[in-house]
């Protein structure tokens, strides 16, 4: 690694490529903000026409053209995805087991800021969420049906489909997924932390491109960074906000249409405020801890109730994730491509494009962690995490259809945004469980809008870890803002065309974050030699 990639030059280096700009942002701190004014205003800018767009434009024509563009993406970069996806994971494997395993974020000195469950609660609520929510019943389910395909075309409603059906599920949410955002949350809070770099994404290729991450190709990086992130996050609002609305309709029998759902973004919103107000030690950090909290207590109640079964599905969960591991991973002499490009591949592309806003957030909460412990903790528990609670809520509910129990049983999938209320009224305390997951449902998205929220802010603001409150208001309200137009412009349609345009991003970032290997490899070696 170049020997001038060392703190006092890089920062040095970075205040003097900035000055061109500085007047300008004095003026607007006197306001309360912090900005890098190329990112900042090009990401508000683009954003101003994308919803002026969004009122002009026909929403099933919007939804048509990005679905169109997706499609084509995935079908002819489908090898692409899996085998880059491939390489993260044995990238990551490989630093887990090499002497740059001891390497420590920050210095060797350097100290945990927060405690391990702390830490482990705010990456995964940020990273996973309302995910495992909304796809731990209808996805394991959908496969087992051949809702939409079945993994390796096999029988449905088989014993090969079910086992095959938890495999899969866990495969899209495992172990690949984790190594994507390690990647990128390794790479930000190494340059951050141990070489004094802004926490942005152009600091990452300073090894590389050296004083150009500072001007236009590192502009770029950033600004699809902003945009990737605030509509993925948007999407996700709107569709959680409707999944939240399905289940108070559901459980309490009020429809409040539209306006119930732009009720639900609103206290989101206003929630996720309060938290960004207070910062990461005061807002996100205890959210997250809460959401761990009832995420837990919802866990053990339906372990409980379900029993017989979850203590089949579980050990057959994991014995049929590591008994197709490899023959999901591999793309070729597929008869499945149907299947493997609607789930896989999408889930893959969905995970890039996400990898910005969670790689940056879990890089800015991870400093005092050496390498090895990093990459173990982000990879490995969220997958054992997501193991179980997947194979808690989808082996009951496949068993379920298998007995024809309850809606689930008689109709098979109806409504993706009820199933998991389906399978709560064939339970006892269905109502019980039911409030409890629209709290979690709740908390879920507050955490991730705040997360988001703060991630944003130090982009926007040229990688400072700690941006004016004003402006983590002003992003928090922007994100709710979008989702809350979109429902009310389009609907559902709307939020699955801006869905399919953040997961066009994921080509692009997909070679950003192979060439982050390269430029991580290179700062890592730059301090081996403190560990020997």
């Amino acid at each position: 690694m170049d020997s001038s990639l060392n703190k006092n030059r890089s920062l040095n280096k970075y205040s003097i490529e900035t000055t061109d700009y500085q007047i300008g942002q004095d003026n607007v701190q006197k306001w309360g903000f912090d900005i890098h004014n190329p990112v900042f205003g090009i990401s508000a800018g683009l954003i101003i026409i994308f919803l002026s767009t969004l009122l002009l434009v026909d929403p099933a024509t919007a939804k048509e053209t990005l679905n169109n563009v997706r499609n084509s993406i995935m079908a002819d970069f489908d090898v692409f995805f899996m085998w880059s996806t491939n390489f993260f994971v044995f990238f990551t494997m490989v630093l887990i087991v090499s002497p740059l395993g001891k390497i420590r974020i920050g210095g060797k000195e350097a100290k945990a800021d927060h405690s391990t469950i702390s830490w482990m609660s705010m990456l995964f609520a940020a990273g996973m969420g309302i995910g495992l929510l909304f796809w731990g019943v209808a996805e394991p389910t959908a496969y087992f049906t051949n809702w939409w395909g079945t993994p390796f075309n096999v029988e449905p409603l088989t014993a090969e489909a079910k086992s095959l059906a938890l495999a899969a599920t866990i495969y899209n949410w495992g172990i690949h997924g984790w190594a994507i955002y390690a990647i990128v949350a390794l790479s930000l809070a190494f340059f951050a932390y141990n070489k004094g770099l802004p926490l942005s994404i152009r600091s990452v290729f300073y090894p590389i491109i050296g004083d150009r991450a500072w001007g236009w190709a590192g502009h770029i990086v950033d600004i699809l960074a902003v945009l990737a992130t605030l509509f993925g996050l948007a999407t996700s609002l709107g569709l959680g906000a409707q999944q939240a609305a399905s289940g108070i309709n559901h459980v309490f029998g009020y429809d409040g249409g539209i306006g119930l759902q732009l009720s639900v973004i609103a206290f989101v919103t206003l929630i996720a405020i309060f938290s960004v107000m207070r910062g990461i030690n005061g807002g996100v950090k205890v959210l997250s801890n809460i959401n761990m909290l009832f995420a837990f207590v919802l866990l053990i109640i339906v372990i409980i109730l379900g029993f017989d079964v979850v203590m089949v599905s579980i050990p057959e969960t994991f014995v049929a994730y590591a008994q197709n591991f490899v023959g999901l991973s591999n793309p070729h002499g597929r008869d499945d491509t149907a299947w493997m490009h609607g789930w896989t591949v999408f889930y893959w592309a969905w995970w890039i494009s996400w990898s910005p806003f969670v790689g940056m957030f879990i890089a800015r909460i991870s400093k005092g962690r050496t390498v090895r412990e990093f990459l173990c903790a982000v990879i490995f528990i969220p997958t054992l995490v997501t193991l179980v609670w997947m194979a808690t809520f989808g082996g009951i509910a496949i068993d379920q259809v298998a007995n024809k129990v309850g809606e689930l049983g008689a109709n098979g999938l109806t409504d993706i945004s009820l199933s998991l209320f389906h399978v709560y009224d064939a339970m006892p305390y269905g109502k019980v469980l039911s409030v409890l997951s629209i709290i979690l449902v709740l908390i879920f998205f507050i955490t991730s809008s705040d997360s988001g929220s703060l991630v944003i802010d130090s982009i926007t603001s040229g990688g400072k870890i700690d941006a004016p409150v004003p402006q983590r208001i002003f992003w928090a309200t922007v994100e709710g803002t979008i989702a809350g137009v979109m429902l009310w412009v389009g609907g559902t349609e709307v939020l699955q065309a801006l869905q399919a345009g953040v997961v066009t991003t994921a080509l692009p970032f997909t070679f950003v974050l192979l060439v982050m290997c390269v430029s991580l490899i290179k700062g890592l070696n730059s301090e081996r030699h403190l560990y020997k």
